[in-house]
């Protein structure tokens, strides 16, 4: 009788772990649909004057979408990456695209967190030094960066991650969600 006990929950924790797995692809797939409608809409609705002298200690321009505000867009041309990014961070809003963490691209101290999805910042970890990374504000101004340094830091680490002398980091949790991979760009 406990062998098949045994089998019986073997064969649920595995019906278990597929339904997990279906979930993720599920989430991963909804999260590119997401972006992808952030990212049209993003691009209709901007238009701001692209004559604003940019001053590093004004607010970073935003576009209003329904109720989601964004600062500008992230492109990383190696991975085939064009993401919009949210002016906040919340744990909602990341599930939807990219957020700015903390900083001003103007004040050279800007930190993007995103999902370790496939669509959105999974692959950042295979990034090398050298790489261009674009960021575009809502005024269509470029800041055109290269990686320079990738670390994997734990989720204590939030002074050492938003304090970088980097112009820009980008982060995501490691696969394992215990640390965060960590791209700073110069």
């Amino acid at each position: 009788m406990p062998k098949q006990v045994l089998k019986y929950i073997g064969c649920i924790c595995v019906v278990l772990g597929l339904g997990l797995a279906l979930f993720n692809v599920y989430d991963t797939f909804r999260a590119k649909k997401s972006e992808e409608k952030i990212l049209a809409a993003y691009n209709l609705k901007n238009d701001l004057d692209p004559d604003v002298l940019i001053d590093p200690d004004m607010d970073m321009p935003e576009v209003e979408l329904d109720d989601l505000s964004c600062i500008g867009t992230i492109e990383i041309p190696s991975l085939d990456i064009k993401l919009p990014v949210t002016s906040e961070f919340t744990y909602d809003l990341m599930k939807l695209a990219p957020c700015r963490y903390s900083g001003s691209v103007y004040k050279g101290n800007m930190v993007i967190a995103a999902h370790n999805s496939w669509f959105h910042f999974g692959r950042i970890h295979s990034l090398n030094p050298g790489i261009k990374v674009v960021f575009t504000d809502a005024l269509g101004n470029q800041f055109v960066y290269h990686v320079a340094v990738i670390e994997t830091l734990s989720p204590e680490s939030v002074e050492e991650m938003t304090s970088s002398s980097y112009p820009l980091t980008l982060f995501t949790c490691t696969l394992d969600a215990k640390n965060r991979v960590t791209v700073r760009c110069k």
